[in-house]
């Protein structure tokens, strides 16, 4: 199964490539950015700060250094201000530029948080949508990444995720 919902602790994950939540800085922040900075270690914040930042919509990578992913995908989803400011597409771009830069580097397992959820405060089930659905729309035409784990934070995200996943 491709695409499939869990409820997890993303830094646990042993999987080619995790997408980290980031801010445009790329320097660590709060939610699952901060965690997995913490869980990776100082190396990733130096190798960070070699980037140069990363604008909303675009996607990175690094090193995945002591989590037991391979790579970090870093992406900068768009804060919420009420879906008049471009947000869904620049979300979409998210996940296609995060999977793109997979392919690129031939990951087969990937695991996304909720983009821009957290403090950017988009409102979770249109977040999931466009991400089921852009994820979708990209496993059509791409053989990499194999699968793809959407990981949730709480219960109520998994069971949003699980009811779009059903409907795909």
């Amino acid at each position: 199964m491709p695409l499939q919902a869990i409820r997890t602790d993303i830094t646990k994950l042993k999987v080619d490539a995790i997408v980290n939540a980031a801010n445009t800085s790329l320097l660590g922040g709060g939610g699952v950015d901060g965690a997995i900075h913490r869980a990776a270690g100082p190396e990733l914040l130096a190798e960070c700060k070699t980037i140069g930042g990363c604008p909303t919509g675009e996607a990175r990578i690094t090193r995945a250094y002591h989590l037991p992913a391979t790579w970090v995908i870093h992406t900068v989803g768009p804060i919420w201000r009420g879906g008049k400011y471009g947000e869904p597409e620049l979300l979409a771009a998210c996940y296609r530029n995060s999977l793109h830069l997979a392919g690129d580097h031939e990951v087969q397992s990937i695991a996304f948080p909720a983009i821009s959820t957290g403090a950017f405060g988009y409102p979770g089930v249109l977040a999931a949508t466009v991400a089921v659905r852009e994820c979708h729309r990209f496993l059509l035409l791409n053989p990499l990444p194999a699968d793809i784990y959407f990981t949730c934070f709480d219960q109520d995200s998994l069971s949003i995720y699980e009811s779009l996943l059903k409907s795909t």
